[in-house]
Parts: structure tokens; C-alpha cells; sequence
């Protein structure tokens, strides 16, 4: 399923959730791939934090010892999804990323911030994230849990979801239904194929809707 769903564009599952009756479904258009041309698609794995309260040395050692705990139980082929409910600091950087590609995880999704980019980059492993900062985390940011439910803008991630992102951005498909809207989605995509070779050759864009039920 993961390769499927990393062959899918976004904009083919949004249009069916969307169908069913899931408009909240899109994550906020502020994460945004660090490069284009990125993809990811995996089983979310659920991380949520919160701002740190009164740091000093010993709450860094505590703080840095939960994350590294954390980055090793992300299992292979799943994507780490971090609801951080901070605006400053990244969650995420270099060291962190080398771990996780190391061990097989799909990618990462951050409701928050990453740094060191261009090492990220040197590694080809997908993030998303809402903003760039040098800034560590480790002083400011401290874990509460995870594979818990977390809400990322005004959409809900379950443990197990289905993310899947590209260069428009990152959907969750509730992992119940992932299997059927996987498949309307690759119908979809074919049909849409044959729209765009129909428009192509000069068929009007409302009779290309008559004829195929979508455009």
C-alpha cells in the first residue's frame, strides 16, 4: 500500500475524501516540503509536545534523553507526524534525520520547526515543516507523548493514518477507510488521464465534464 500511495497525487485523494464527506483533511498549507519534489507516504506515527517550562541543565538532559527515545521506537515505514504547539525552535535536524532514514522510516511531518537543511537535504529523506530556524528545541520544547490522537491545524491524526504528501502539500486518510479511497484515488487519477489527453486534443472543458462525471 505504501508504494500505491506514493504514486498517488494529493490533489486525487483530497478530491475523493472530499466525496465522502471529509473536508478537514488537508494539513495547514504552512508545511510545506523542504525541497519539490518531495513525497512521502506512510502510517503516521503520532509525536506531541509542549513548551518547555523553566529550563536549566538538568531539564535539557531529561528533555534531549525522552526525544532520542523517541526517534528510535518510529518504526520502519512509517512517517512521524510531530504536533509541537510551538512556534519557535526546531523539533527536528541532521542527527535526527540520520537515525530515522537509517532505520527505514518514510519521512517526517512537523506542525513546527526543522534546521540544518542542507544536511537534510544531502540525505534525501522527506520532511515537512512549518518554518526553518537554527534554533535547538532541546531548551524550549519538551515531549509529552506519543502514538496518541493529535490535531494538526483543524485535522485529526490517528496512530496508523495514512499520510501521504508531495509538492502540494500532505493529506490524511483515516487509516479505516485507506484501502477504498486509495483505490477510487487511482481510478480517479485514470480517468483523469484520459481528461487531460481529451482537453489536449480540443475538447471543450464542460463537455470533457458531461462525458467523464469529473474535470
Amino acid at each position: 500500500m505504501r508504494e500505491r500511495f506514493a504514486a498517488i497525487y494529493t490533489a486525487a485523494l483530497a478530491d475523493i475524501l472530499d466525496a465522502r464527506g471529509l473536508h478537514e483533511q488537508t494539513l495547514p498549507p504552512s508545511i510545506r516540503p523542504l525541497a519539490g519534489g518531495m513525497r512521502l507516504a506512510g502510517p503516521a506515527y503520532t509525536v506531541v509536545g509542549r513548551p518547555a517550562s523553566n529550563p536549566d541543565a538538568a531539564s535539557y538532559d531529561g528533555a534531549i534523553r525522552k526525544v532520542l527515545g523517541m526517534l528510535g521506537d518510529v518504526p520502519d515505514g512509517q512517517v512521524a507526524v510531530y504536533a509541537c504547539r510551538q512556534d519557535v525552535s526546531a523539533h527536528l535536524g541532521e542527527l535526527s534525520v540520520a537515525s530515522l532514514k537509517a532505520r527505514g522510516v518514510a519521512g517526517c511531518v512537523l506542525d513546527g520547526g526543522c534546521r540544518d537543511v542542507a544536511f537534510i537535504l544531502g540525505e534525501d529523506f522527506p520532511v515537512f515543516s512549518r518554518f526553518l530556524t537554527p534554533e535547538d528545541s532541546t531548551w524550549r520544547w519538551e515531549l509529552e507523548a506519543t502514538q496518541v490522537p493529535v490535531t494538526v491545524g483543524s485535522v485529526r491524526v490517528e496512530p496508523g493514518d495514512w499520510l501521504v504528501g508531495d509538492d502540494d502539500g500532505v493529506v490524511v486518510v483515516p487509516a479505516a477507510i485507506a484501502e477504498d479511497v486509495l483505490a477510487e484515488a487511482e481510478e480517479k487519477a485514470s480517468t483523469e488521464s484520459e481528461i487531460r489527453a481529451a482537453v489536449r486534443d480540443g475538447m471543450a472543458p464542460l463537455e470533457a465534464y458531461e462525458r467523464f462525471g469529473t474535470f
